[in-house]
């Protein structure tokens, strides 16, 4: 059985780029105040079109408060079919700290 794997802040920020597949889960509300620069949005409103524009074969970096919904998000898109999902440990409240540069409002 295929499972997400988590990844530090520290790793993801060392190989993001524009083209990484970085989805944040926090409500519509905390996303629009900041983000994980180049993440989308992701919640039960845009689900289907969000998972139809990611590329199931390269990595997605599931974002979200503290890092703990993220699991169980990053399991969700494995189940779907996704070769590798990764829960961001710490989640936003970390990265916010760790890199305020590489975070866009």
């Amino acid at each position: 059985m295929t499972t997400y794997q988590c990844i530090s802040g520290s790793n993801l920020a060392e190989i993001l780029t524009p083209e990484t597949q970085v989805v944040d889960i926090r409500d519509p509300n905390s996303f629009g105040m900041g983000r994980i620069s180049g993440a989308k949005l992701l919640n039960n409103e845009n689900l289907e079109q969000v998972l139809a524009e990611l590329d199931m074969e390269q990595p997605v970096y599931v974002c979200c408060y503290h890092g703990n919904s993220s699991k169980s998000a990053a399991q969700f898109l494995v189940d779907r079919g996704f070769e590798q999902s990764f829960s961001i440990d710490g989640g936003f409240e970390e990265w916010r700290g760790q890199f305020p540069q590489l975070v866009e409002q």
